[in-house]
């Protein structure tokens, strides 16, 4: 996301410069190697009219800090834990969850994934995601499959996982690949015809969600978070209820190019970066995002699966 939201703010005409960890190297924008040892207020150049940091520092923004500046809010957070003013949310929900009405939906460089074959036979469906976290909800993807009968590609687990309790997966119509990328992980999108994706949490974004629409993948998902946002009715369905998936999946009927098309359109990394421009004019102006600190208006917890 930092990547293409640089490479997109260059592409509109402005200087980027990225403060980032020692070894880094870009093609389109400064880089100066962070000094973890060192202030990071004295380690940001006079000349930058505008900071975006895409995590909180151990400083008080809107006390300690003197230049302009915005902070991206990529999790969600809990407890009392107060937000900096000029805090942007990655969903309309993610903010209204915070108090807030800022937000600038993610972005990506589709240039980068390349062109999408329709006429790929696709012979599975998948679930994209780091599968040891539990809200992700592995578990429950994988019975959609196994009520449906359709082959199932999980891609972020695998097949043993004893990091969050015991799991094991047996069926052979399961098959995980672990965390992939490149090339394998997009055959295994464009191969694929449809996410499964039962997040028991809300999700504040999901990257996972854009990644699959754009190689033409309808998703089939739960109704948390930002994901109706994202996936319309043309684009999916949503539900709560394991077999209600199932029964959707088994009747699937949509328009492969009319979901790439929607990520396309609307998931950009061009439209990212203008809507960041229109926070970072404001900030430089002086004015402040919003008027109280966002934080969590109500306690995280595992949400609904049937």
């Amino acid at each position: 996301m930092v990547w293409d939201l640089g490479q997109a703010l260059g592409e509109l005409g402005h200087d980027v410069t990225y403060l980032v960890a020692a070894g880094s190297s870009c093609p389109f924008a400064k880089v100066l190697e962070i000094n973890p040892a060192l202030d990071l207020r004295l380690q940001i150049p006079d000349d930058i009219d505008v900071v975006h940091f895409q995590f909180n520092p151990a400083f008080d923004l809107d006390a300690d800090f003197d230049k302009p500046y915005v902070v991206t809010e990529h999790g969600n957070t809990a407890g009392d834990k107060r937000l900096a003013l000029n805090s942007i949310f990655v969903s309309r929900n993610h903010a209204t969850r915070h108090g807030s009405d800022q937000f600038v939906y993610n972005g990506l460089n589709w240039n980068a994934y390349g062109p999408v074959d329709f006429e790929l036979p696709r012979r599975h469906h998948h679930f994209l995601g780091k599968a040891a976290w539990r809200v992700k909800n592995v578990g429950g993807a994988i019975d959609v499959a196994l009520q449906t009968g359709v082959r199932l590609a999980v891609l972020g687990g695998t097949r043993l996982n004893l990091k969050r309790g015991f799991r094991f997966t047996w069926s052979r119509k399961v098959e995980f690949y672990g965390m992939v990328g490149g090339q394998q992980k997009f055959q295994l999108l464009n191969a694929s015809n449809g996410l499964v994706f039962p997040v028991r949490w809300h999700e504040p974004f999901g990257l996972a969600v854009i990644e699959s629409l754009y190689f033409g993948c309808p998703v089939f998902a739960t109704p948390y978070g930002s994901l109706p946002e994202l996936v319309g009715p043309q684009y999916g369905v949503l539900s709560s209820a394991c077999e209600f998936l199932a029964e959707a999946i088994l009747g699937q009927s949509f328009d492969l190019r009319a979901c790439h098309q929607h990520a396309v359109q609307n998931f950009n990394a061009d439209k990212m970066a203008r809507g960041y421009l229109e926070k970072y004019l404001k900030v430089a102006d002086g004015d402040f995002l919003s008027s109280i600190h966002p934080q969590a208006l109500e306690r995280d917890v595992r949400l609904p699966w049937a």
